[in-house]
């Protein structure tokens, strides 16, 4: 019994396997998934602070302000805009299009470029409007 399992192969390991965009992408979708549950919290903590006061107000958007508290931000913008966007695709792939390999991979470069793009064009709107 020992010989029977030691002379059967070993399934595909991770290390094995090469990332592809498209791989890395489902990844990323649902890394940025979780980290909206963060970025929630803290829409939620600047409405809470926006009710309890102006003094707590000024306090939450101090932190917002710094650049620490900007750069979570821009992350955040960034999960979020990547998100929908992957969203999109897997709903494109959920009515059977763009199911070709080549498509998929154009597919997932272009969630990439566009979620940066529209970050930084969100981002730069709102310090222009500011």
């Amino acid at each position: 019994m020992a010989n029977a399992s030691q002379n059967r192969p070993l399934s595909p390991h991770l290390s094995i396997y090469r990332p592809i965009p498209t791989m890395v992408m489902s990844i990323v979708h649902r890394i940025t998934g979780a980290a909206l549950y963060f970025g929630t919290i803290l829409v939620a903590w600047w409405l809470i602070a926006a009710a309890a006061g102006p003094s707590y107000f000024e306090f939450t958007n101090a932190i917002f302000g710094s650049i620490i508290g900007r750069l979570i931000l821009f992350g955040y913008t960034w999960a979020l805009v990547h998100h929908m966007l992957g969203g999109i695709r897997h709903l494109i792939w959920d009515t059977g299009r763009a199911l070709d390999k080549h498509v998929t991979t154009r597919m997932a470069w272009a969630t990439l470029v566009l979620s940066v793009s529209l970050t930084i064009i969100l981002w730069a709107i709102a310090l222009i409007i500011a």
